[in-house]
């Protein structure tokens, strides 16, 4: 492409950093202003990466340079900022989640369409060398046809570390729409769209204590279920699991695996972008470790925003679409439902499958 797309990153917090530090060589973009909340933080962004503005989110939203609008926002301000982008003729791409409700996701892809402007969401890890390996070997038939497949998230929660946890325990946020993204971005792009939904989920621990700087001692009221246990019928036939947990203590369970009709694919943890891909084919006694195929396998937060950008100058569709990441949000809010009312949920939305990337693609670039 002979022109990068001109980014202005809104929301300058931790997970900004990644994102300034990947730009400098992803040659489809260029952040050429921020802005945050607090404007010493957006000062402080510019000055570290040589961005050449820093604004208020306002002046950034109607600056007629930006073209593709960077969300990094806390999730229950995703809507928000992504619409107002969106309604400055602006692209959008936000973190994960798209938004906290189906209602405003919707809103925000509809609205876009009327608008003519393209609508992106991370996670981009399943763009990774690890989760793009196991896409190229379930395309080839190393495993057969997928039958099933097992996705697990588990761990005890985030006061004992974060400093300040308190949002990670309320709607919108507990370890399925925390985490959920990148399992369920994965299960999507591997095995395809879910068909129908249901669940079991529950509030383990209904306060919490956090332990960790500044605030240890502070009592954290929970009001979002901290165990969900879901079941996923895709939309192929094959038959999911999905459990993401903030009550359970350290396991040996697998990450993501993959069951075919010819063989198992251990797939790698879905919020990295690198290995461990194992093979286990049938009549096999062991598994092998299948070298990667595609790069990308460090921290590459930010290709799903270059694959955007390309797409955006070449026309082709870009693969962290807001459909795929509407489809995720929309299976999340649905293994909530499913629970509440003791049944069933079916899933309106679909997707595609987001197309591979090319192997051997310079990591300069991204597309084609």
């Amino acid at each position: 492409m002979d022109t990068p797309v001109k980014v202005g990153l809104v929301g300058c917090g931790t997970i900004s950093r990644i994102y300034c530090q990947n730009a400098k060589y992803l040659e489809a973009i260029d952040i050429v202003a921020c802005a945050d909340l607090l404007p010493e933080r957006a000062r402080a962004r510019a000055e570290e990466f040589g961005i050449p503005r820093a604004m208020s989110v306002e002046h950034l939203l109607a600056d007629a340079e930006v073209e593709l609008v960077l969300n990094l926002t806390i999730p229950r301000a995703h809507a928000e900022v992504a619409l107002a982008a969106i309604e400055s003729g602006k692209s959008v791409y936000n973190e994960k989640p798209l938004a906290v409700t189906r209602a405003d996701g919707r809103r925000m892809l509809d609205r876009a369409a009327e608008k003519g402007v393209r609508v992106g969401c991370a996670p981009d890890t399943f763009l990774g060398g690890g989760l793009q390996t196991c896409r190229q070997l379930i395309d080839e038939g190393a495993i057969g046809e997928p039958v099933a497949a097992v996705a697990f998230f588990l761990n005890h929660g985030h006061e004992s570390w974060h400093p300040d946890p308190d949002f990670y325990f309320q709607p919108g946020a507990g370890p399925l729409f925390d985490m959920g993204p990148y399992y369920l971005t994965a299960l999507t792009s591997l095995v395809g769209p879910i068909r129908r939904v249901t669940s079991s989920a529950q509030i383990t621990f209904p306060e919490r204590t956090i332990t960790s700087q500044p605030k240890n001692g502070t009592k954290i009221q929970v009001n979002t279920p901290t165990h969900v246990a879901g079941v996923l019928d895709f939309a192929n036939g094959a038959v999911g699991t999905l459990i993401t947990s903030f009550d359970v203590w350290p396991t040996d369970l697998p990450r993501i695996e993959i069951y075919g009709t010819t063989g198992n694919l251990s797939v790698p943890d879905p919020n990295t972008f690198g290995g461990p891909v194992r093979l286990r084919r049938a009549g096999e006694k062991e598994w092998s470790e299948v070298p990667l195929s595609h790069g990308f396998v460090t921290n590459s937060r930010g290709i799903g925003l270059a694959d955007l950008a390309h797409a955006i100058r070449s026309g082709r569709p870009h693969r962290a679409s807001g459909e795929l990441s509407y489809h995720v949000l929309d299976v999340m809010e649905s293994l909530l439902e499913a629970s509440a009312a003791g049944r069933h949920v079916d899933i309106v939305s679909t997707c595609d499958r987001p197309a591979p990337l090319p192997t051997n693609l310079p990591e300069t670039r991204v597309g084609a």
